[in-house]
């Protein structure tokens, strides 16, 4: 979609329309990387190419594991999910997906260890690897369940609206976008059950 937008300005002079223009480029951006994560099988992947289009030296991706409480409900529900028995093993690993000091996403991820192999389970309990990377020799499939915005640079039918009712500051909440999951093998096997958050700081210039 193109997006077409003219002023004028004089040196010294705010640009007419700079904040209507901003929140184009917000929308754009959000769209985009909805987009991206709709389309690939790693979110992993898609965050370290936007992290890499920040900053070439950018380190990787990081996922800094969490604390998991115990959620016995949470727990059957992923279960019946992922089509496993009642009493199959469940593991959760909660992270924070990192580019440098950046935090780019929250992610919840509910796994079948039975499903990955010995050497998966110990680097995803040991390190910072992101589960994408880990389990990546399965060839995995991501199978999207549901994708919500959680943020709005513009509303519904704002097309048909004058440009001038939205030319005032924008307000960019914590967290922009919300993923939910299935990774599976490429025999249709899920073994993994997860959600994502992505906040502000995957839109370029949100700070």
């Amino acid at each position: 979609m193109a997006l077409l937008v003219s002023a004028t300005a004089s040196e010294g002079t705010q640009v007419p329309g700079a904040n209507y223009v901003r929140r184009l480029r917000l929308q754009a951006q959000l769209e985009h990387l909805n987009a991206e994560l709709l389309s690939q099988d790693s979110a992993t992947s898609v965050l370290q190419a936007l992290c890499d289009r920040r900053d070439p030296r950018a380190p990787k991706v990081q996922a800094r594991r969490l604390p998991t409480p115990e959620d016995v409900a949470a727990a059957n529900a992923a279960r019946r999910q992922l089509g496993a028995a009642a009493d199959a093993p469940i593991r959760r690993r909660r992270v924070h997906l990192v580019c440098g000091e950046a935090l780019l996403s929250r992610a919840d991820n509910w796994y079948l260890p039975a499903r990955l192999t010995e050497d998966m389970n110990a680097g995803l309990e040991s390190t910072d690897t992101p589960f994408g990377v880990v389990v990546r020799p399965l060839a995995f499939q991501r199978r999207t369940l549901s994708a919500r915005r959680l943020f709005s640079p513009l509303p519904p039918g704002w097309e048909t609206c004058d440009a001038g009712a939205f030319d005032h500051p924008v307000s960019i909440p914590d967290d922009v976008l919300e993923h939910r999951a299935l990774l599976q093998t490429p025999d249709g096997r899920p073994f993994s059950l997860l959600v994502e958050i992505y906040t502000a700081t995957v839109l370029a210039g949100s700070g």
